[in-house]
């Protein structure tokens, strides 16, 4: 349910939507192709891939022209994404991409070889679009892939394929996994190649016993029909995993063994890789309540496995890829040629990287400090460094950083002081250049190319600089607050005030919330307040317009800020929200007769918990995709935060936060939104909310989209009828204007 949102002036509609429903889903979106000097980098660009230079803006090399793009007698290929091996001889391109659940992770592959000037597609008979996740063998002569759920290499120098997994089915998943994996740990790409090219290792998941939740698509044709999703609900045992590896000529499977598991509750590995050598694998394991992992080396020859490292808490733990994206297809760090690699955990308190040796035995702490790092953006070994991003003083801004990876130095600040914002750093592997972008609440966005540590742009430009106009900010009505509750939680937020503001008169008052583990909407950025759903100007129109970020979200203000939560999301978020909202409305130009919230996905849980356990406060809400009933949400996120539903007692911290327990105690004006076709929060929950309303006769306005997913964004007509929709019963419910 994460809304990470990017937000850079007005962005298309549909991008926002997209963005809105869906957990980060610039995971698509590849970072820079760096070349190996670190300056050099390669990118599409008018149907070509090009080789730019971050030193001179004007060099540029075609590496593969359109010609060259073009197979026989065809057009030539739209290129979605594209990777070199190691040597430079070869491109895998990535063509005729498909959707699998959130993001376009099948497709066409086809290969160019720089020497003999060949384009071949690879996957010879087996289905269009159905190759997922080509790679190069490390030495570049094969390529892998999965289709059907089973794992492929193909021998580029002859182009035979070689099937090495058969059992492959809709539930023995090989290379890949299953829906709550990929939404909720990030795992796609399951499979990887040895340094020496010659075995894959690889996760298969059994969802055979995973129950599937049954969508009724009625749309699509004259006799609706059935689409199955493998779904396991809060409470429901996870699907089981295994560890294999194999030749990559073929042959028996080597299962890895010893991992520890519980026969009844089941456990997850989110994490491996090959642990830079080719005689052993490392991997992540979490218990099902995910509150104790170990790190645990893999024999690949005995499938014999060891814990090496083993930590907990008390509420629960982020493996890696949960808040950095650089880790969704896999990563791991290593240093000294295999004796030491990196770890990130919040066991101190605050989010930091350790240096940990490969027995276990010896850990280093490398960022020392109170404060988290918010990002890895590149680790250099060859000089000793780490850089990361992080903003010690200001949890609603990003700044970069670096130290010393042996843990001796103080973090040094490389993002120039005069800089107030939001910082995003693309940073070359050796640290030598880093694509830039910057924004704040009153700073459109703006990207440069810097040399690093310098922070000097190459052009001699210094765009950044010179955009931040104090005019701009002066001209501004947003403005970005702390507000401190009666029980003396201390929040920050935006508001955005009404066009010729005039603070002896009462405006209408709308607070957009999120207020779960995967949501900070209070960000320094452009655009922050801009609401993509309301058809017009919200400040012309007259309204306030505000946002919260409450405890529990994920904010970079340390471990007991966001665990704080912990089998609370539906009360003490909620609580946070209501009593900070209440602070606001203290504030004279507020009219506490028209207090509008809304949100989407965990936004409209938290809308829905708001109107209903504190309708003295709020008057209208408008609730999208909500959770009704969090026994009904997937059980690697619900258990994540609220623990394991074993038994009556744990049970109850889930209907204790769920706005099915409160719906009797609507006062105000609710419109509830949801699709039929949503696979993320069923529509399931819409109808157990209903119920719940009908009992107890709280009128509400409803709006059902059929067919229509978590986004809400398929089909002709769709996002104007949102808008339009939201906007009127704005208009209707929370007149706009000064009174």
């Amino acid at each position: 349910m994460n809304m990470k949102i990017y937000r850079s002036g007005l962005l298309s509609l549909i991008l926002l939507f997209l963005l809105f429903a869906s957990k980060a889903v610039f995971a698509q979106i590849p970072s820079t192709h760096w070349a190996a000097d670190g300056y050099q980098y390669y990118r599409t660009q008018g149907g070509e891939i090009v080789i730019l230079d971050t030193r001179d803006a004007t060099k540029k090399t075609v590496l593969l022209s359109t010609e060259m793009l073009t197979p026989a007698g065809q057009k030539p290929l739209a290129v979605r994404n594209f990777y070199l091996s190691a040597n430079g001889q070869k491109v895998l391109l990535y063509t005729n991409a498909k959707k699998v659940w959130r993001y376009a992770t099948r497709g066409d592959y086809w290969v160019y070889d720089m020497g003999t000037k060949k384009l071949t597609k690879l996957g010879s008979g087996l289905p269009e679009s159905s190759l997922m996740f080509a790679k190069f063998s490390p030495d570049g002569s094969k390529v892998a892939y999965v289709s059907g759920h089973n794992i492929y290499v193909q021998t580029l120098a002859g182009n035979t394929i070689k099937q090495l997994t058969t059992d492959g089915t809709d539930k023995i998943i090989n290379g890949t996994f299953d829906w709550a994996y990929e939404e909720e740990f990030f795992c796609r790409d399951g499979f990887r190649w040895s340094p020496d090219s010659k075995q894959i290792a690889y996760w298969q998941i059994d969802a055979s016993n995973t129950k599937n939740y049954l969508m009724l698509n009625t749309t699509d044709s004259i006799y609706p029909f059935v689409k199955p999703v493998e779904y396991p609900v809060a409470g429901e045992k996870p699907s089981p995993y295994k560890i294999g590896v194999i030749s990559a000529d073929g042959g028996n499977i080597t299962w890895m063994t010893g991992i520890p598991d519980d026969p009844k509750l089941g456990s997850y590995v989110p994490r491996m890789e090959w642990a830079d050598n080719n005689k052993e694998l490392i991997i992540q394991h979490l218990n099902r309540a995910q509150n104790e992992t170990d790190v645990m080396i893999c024999d690949v020859v005995s499938g014999k496995s060891k814990s090496i490292y083993h930590e907990s808490d008390p509420a629960w733990i982020d493996i890696l890829p949960e808040w950095e994206e650089h880790y969704y297809y896999g990563g791991w760090d290593w240093f000294k040629k295999g004796a030491d690699f990196l770890w990130a955990s919040e066991k101190d308190g605050w989010r930091h990287l350790y240096r940990i040796s490969r027995d276990g035995k010896k850990q280093t702490l490398i960022t020392k400090g109170d404060y988290d790092v918010m990002q890895i953006n590149a680790v250099d070994e060859k000089s000793g460094y780490v850089y990361f991003s992080a903003s010690p003083d200001n949890a609603t801004q990003k700044y970069l950083y670096r130290t010393k990876l042996d843990g001796s130095g103080k973090a040094e600040r490389i993002t120039p002081m005069n800089e107030p914002g939001t910082h995003d750093y693309d940073v070359s592997p050796n640290g030598n250049a880093a694509m830039h972008s910057f924004s704040n609440y009153y700073t459109p966005r703006v990207s440069e190319v810097v040399s690093l540590p310098e922070h000097k742009a190459f052009n001699g430009d210094d765009k950044v600089a010179t955009s931040i106009l104090a005019e701009n900010k002066a001209k501004s009505n947003v403005e970005f607050f702390k507000v401190k509750t009666e029980e003396g939680v201390e929040m920050d937020g935006w508001m955005q005030k009404p066009d010729n503001f005039d603070p002896s008169k009462k405006y209408p008052v709308v607070l957009y919330v999120y207020g779960e583990p995967w949501g900070q909407n209070v960000k320094d950025e452009y655009g922050t307040s801009y609401n993509f759903l309301y058809a017009g100007d919200m400040a012309k129109d007259g309204y306030i317009y505000m946002s919260i970020d409450n405890r529990g979200t994920p904010v970079p203000k340390g471990r007991e800020w966001r665990k704080s939560i912990y089998k609370g999301i539906g009360t003490l978020n909620i609580r946070d929200l209501a009593l900070g909202t209440k602070e606001m409305l203290k504030r004279p130009y507020m009219d506490t007769s028209r207090v509008a919230v809304w949100g989407w996905s965990g936004g409209g849980s938290s809308t829905l918990n708001l109107m209903f356990q504190y309708p003295q406060i709020f008057k209208t809400g408008i609730a999208i995709a909500a959770v009704g009933n969090q026994l009904s949400y997937d059980n690697i996120y619900q258990e994540r935060y609220t623990g394991v539903p074993i038994d009556e007692a744990s049970r109850e911290v889930y209907l204790k936060g769920s706005p099915i327990t409160y719906a009797k105690n609507l006062q105000g004006n609710l419109l509830y939104i949801h699709g039929t076709g949503d696979d993320n929060v069923h529509y399931q929950n819409a109808e157990l909310l209903i119920n719940q309303l009908v009992k107890y006769n709280r009128q509400f306005q409803l709006m059902i989209y059929p067919n229509r997913t978590h986004s809400i964004s398929e089909g002709a007509g769709t996002t104007t009828h949102l808008r339009t929709l939201y906007t009127q019963y704005l208009r209707e419910h929370c007149t706009p204007g000064a009174k």
